[in-house]
């Protein structure tokens, strides 16, 4: 074997089966099928160079013959063989048609406006010079965090846009007489007297200290704006040509904010799930990105390169742990297996245990605040009050402040490697934020369904506690808000920075050197604002407006969250990839999108709507304007609706997509298949060179 025995590195020997196998693929095919049509397109218009008897000159006129003269640029070849090219390809152009110049001309025109716009857009970017600042000064992993901020910026303003021109609009264009449109109100038939009954407690002598429980709870005047759900109580908008149909364009924009907050999620997670998918689990590829590729090139501070010293070296540490935990695993009898298994079900027994504790917590205080908040405001003290209306709140922000530091003692006990800890330990935090609030959606649900000693086949749900039930849910995810926002204020200013003045004046006591200065930890604060987006996400329905104040929450944190970065915290020597930050924020950001749209498509679709107040007085459920907006069709189109919606359209449909699903993994397997060839084939040249 003639490879083997001259040991040469000639593309034969080790690129002939790769290759072939690279042939194969769909995406390679498809590469093929455009560099054929990019000649025959060039040869019509007529741009063929002669070729000369020089190598260099032959490259050029293929290139020439294959390309236009915007993609020279893609080529290995020097400045000056490039203006030639594009000289030669310049005269030429004088022997085309008039029609062929144009075009030439124009593309190339429109190209660099593109350039042009391109460039602009990158300057009008928001936050652009402080996260270009903050990527300067703590790297990619910290500058990801601010980026994934000023995404969730950018999507709440597009939705708070989507809800304003759908919903809000129409509405302020009629009530100030901006248009020559009218308020359509259809009187509901079939419902009794008393369940469109809703009182409003504004009567009566107002203390000041009322003023700011409203505001901090949207009690009082604030309910009877257009933040909340019961101020949108009508039919329609006459128009002069049109009557616009406001239930179904309030159902419309909530499905739209949806749809459009997992589509741009998962665009963007693109990406990052194509990195986490071709990597390789080899442990000595492993060691060798982090040594010859772990470092962060856009650090420009002392501090910061010495971080990530430490950094890499605390990674080099885990995967050694990690490897000794692994021999360790392999070399354990059956009866340490035994009892390892039998302990981590008994940790995990007692996480359990922790999480229906905290979930029944917060079900008792939501019902002693649910049943509570109706007394008179004379009847009780200003702090009574607002410790009443904010007791779910604060059982929440408790549960999700103790519960992380039971979880991390738990973990260490588990006999897991370092890197399976963090993510177990971030999954069940992810688990616990995101699951308290589904328990106040659904302990508020089962006290809106429920009427105690007297039946609610009357309305249908509580009027007599609930007369609004969508408002006061709303309410309740307003103040979640709220108070999110004062907790992250209130930390930053009373803990923080007190902690930072003690570690930096106060250094020699050893309680303060124990205590240290705060750690800027990546994974808890993505949990914090993911858990705000997933407020925003299920009580937008609810309060309209809530996409517009988390807009300015957001932005409020990230200028609180930059100050502490720069001045009170240090970044945390478990560093995050870009990459690797950027994925898994927007993995934890698609959990909370799921976990929204649950209790949200069961309010709609099954508790009865309320009779008091809203939109959709006039209809059972949310869900009903939709069959209603159908039958309004013409018969063709109704047909063509009930058949998509069929189970005989919907069955082979759910096959087809299963098919082009496993088709996509099976393609994704492939090119992972790819992945692990051409490391073989770089082993075996690495290999090679050593016998050399």
């Amino acid at each position: 074997f003639s490879c083997s025995e001259n040991l040469s590195l000639d593309s034969s020997c080790f690129s002939s089966p790769p290759v072939n196998f690279l042939q194969e693929l769909p995406s390679y095919r498809s590469i093929a099928r455009k560099r054929t049509t990019i000649p025959n397109r060039e040869k019509q218009s007529g741009t063929l160079l002669k070729p000369t008897d020089s190598h260099s000159s032959q490259l050029q006129g293929g290139i020439a013959e294959n390309l236009n003269s915007q993609s020279i640029r893609k080529y290995a070849l020097n400045i000056s063989e490039k203006r030639r090219l594009r000289n030669i390809q310049e005269t030429q152009m004088k022997y085309l048609s008039e029609w062929d110049q144009w075009k030439r001309y124009s593309s190339k025109s429109w190209k660099r406006f593109i350039g042009k716009a391109r460039e602009m857009a990158t300057h009008l970017e928001l936050w652009r010079k402080d996260i270009r600042s903050i990527e300067g000064k703590f790297g990619t992993g910290i500058q990801s965090y601010f980026s994934f901020l000023r995404f969730l910026v950018l999507l709440n303003l597009v939705i708070f846009l989507i809800i304003f021109m759908l919903v809000l609009l129409p509405v302020l264009l009629t009530k100030y007489n901006i248009t020559n449109s009218t308020f359509v109100l259809i009187p509901s038939k079939d419902t009794d007297v008393q369940c469109t009954v809703y009182p409003i407690s504004s009567s009566g002598l107002i203390y000041f200290y009322s003023y700011i429980i409203d505001l901090l709870s949207g009690t009082g005047f604030l309910e009877e704006t257009c933040l909340f759900y019961g101020h949108y109580t009508i039919d329609g908008v006459k128009f002069q040509n049109f009557t616009y149909d406001l239930p179904l364009a309030y159902l419309l924009s909530t499905i739209v904010y949806l749809s459009l907050s997992l589509l741009w999620i998962v665009k963007r997670s693109v990406e990052g799930f194509k990195i986490n998918l071709i990597r390789s689990e080899e442990h000595f590829q492993s060691y060798c990105n982090k040594i010859f590729a772990g470092w962060d090139f856009c650090i420009t501070s002392r501090s910061m390169a010495d971080l990530r010293h430490s950094s890499l070296r605390y990674e080099l540490r885990a995967d050694l742990e990690e490897e000794r935990i692994r021999q360790k695993i392999a070399e354990r009898t059956s009866e340490e297996t035994i009892r390892i298994y039998s302990l981590r079900l008994f940790l995990n027994c007692i996480v359990l245990a922790v999480l229906a504790a905290c979930f029944y917590a917060i079900y008792r205080a939501t019902i002693f605040s649910q049943e509570h908040m109706k007394k008179e405001i004379d009847k009780m003290v200003f702090g009574e009050n607002l410790l009443i209306l904010y007791l779910p709140s604060i059982v929440i922000t408790l549960a999700n402040f103790i519960t992380p530091m039971i979880f991390a003692k738990i973990i260490h006990y588990e006999d897991y490697s370092p890197g399976f800890e963090i993510r177990l330990t971030i999954l069940r935090c992810v688990f616990m934020r995101l699951a308290t609030i589904c328990v106040l959606v659904f302990t508020l649900g089962s006290k809106i369904t429920s009427c105690g000693n007297y039946s609610c086949e009357l309305c249908g749900y509580n009027q007599k506690l609930y007369p609004c039930w969508e408002t006061q849910v709303g309410q309740e995810m307003y103040k979640l808000m709220i108070f999110d926002l004062i907790i992250i204020l209130a930390v930053t200013l009373f803990v923080d920075f007190p902690r930072k003045l003690l570690v930096t004046y106060c250094s020699s006591w050893k309680l303060i050197q124990c205590w240290g200065q705060q750690e800027f930890a990546i994974p808890d604060n993505v949990l914090g604002i993911v858990y705000g987006q997933t407020i925003c996400w299920i009580g937008a329905f609810f309060s309209p407006l809530l996409p517009a104040i988390a807009t300015l929450k957001f932005i409020i944190i990230f200028y609180v969250k930059e100050m502490s970065l720069l001045y009170t915290c240090r970044p945390s020597p478990r560093q995050f990839r870009a990459s690797n930050s950027n994925f898994f924020f927007l993995l934890v950001l698609l959990i909370g999108l799921c976990l929204a749209i649950i209790p949200l498509t069961i309010s709609m679709a099954r508790i009865p709507s309320s009779k008091a107040c809203g939109p959709f007085t006039n209809f059972n459920t949310t869900w009903e304007v939709v069959p209603k907006t159908v039958s309004t069709f013409p018969s063709s189109l109704q047909s063509l609706v009930h058949g998509v919606t069929s189970e005989a359209f919907a069955v082979p449909f759910f096959m087809i997509i299963c098919l082009i699903m496993f088709y996509f993994i099976a393609l994704a397997g492939a090119h992972k298949r790819v992945v692990v060839q051409l490391r073989e084939q770089l082993s075996l040249v690495r290999k090679s060179r050593s016998w050399l």
